[in-house]
């Protein structure tokens, strides 16, 4: 079995072949043919994504039921005001159908390094950072949810599923795991 972490820059696309030719993880590293990412980040997406072929734990991983975290640090615009975060935490309807109940709070700026493209800025309109954390992993949920509440994603960058951290990896790095990291 391969477990790998990778740190999945923007503009590249969450699987290994694009018909657009657009960038994926095979420019990124030369992965065993038979891994394929747990879960998906979309191409505006940056951060923490894992690898294996391993598909008990894909199962595991994906399962809203395995209750499995996932935390988002998301720079959105506009400073959501404490009602907004409470309405957010206990699900919000997207797409006709509620969300399962999430962890949302006001984070200091993470520091990341500036994304390129840079994102937008509007002078007139403050911006803050958030700490968001699911057990499902609906299309473009966060963005959909952080939009619901008045304070559309500028950013999003996948910092943690379950225990394994995106830490201090660099943009396009990839470090192998042990299975073991997962239990």
């Amino acid at each position: 079995m391969h477990y790998y972490k990778i740190y999945k820059p923007y503009g590249v696309l969450s699987q290994f072949s694009d018909k657009e030719r657009r960038k994926t993880l095979a420019d990124l590293y030369h992965f065993p043919k038979e891994v394929y990412p747990i879960g998906r980040l979309d191409m505006d997406s940056e951060g923490l994504l894992i690898l294996s072929d391993d598909k008990k734990l894909n199962d595991r991983m994906l399962n809203p039921r395995s209750k499995e975290e996932k935390e988002y640090f998301v720079q959105v615009e506009n400073i959501p005001t404490p009602e907004k975060l409470i309405k957010f935490s206990k699900g919000l309807i997207i797409e006709e159908k509620r969300t399962l109940p999430a962890k949302i709070k006001i984070i200091d700026d993470p520091q990341f390094e500036p994304r390129t493209p840079p994102i937008r800025v509007r002078k007139t309109i403050p911006d803050c950072w958030l700490s968001v954390t699911l057990i499902e992993g609906r299309n473009r949920q966060v963005r959909k949810m952080t939009a619901a509440i008045g304070s559309p994603t500028l950013r999003l960058i996948r910092v943690r599923i379950g225990n394994i951290l995106l830490g201090d990896m660099k943009l396009g790095e990839v470090k192998e795991l042990k299975r073991e990291d997962f239990y």
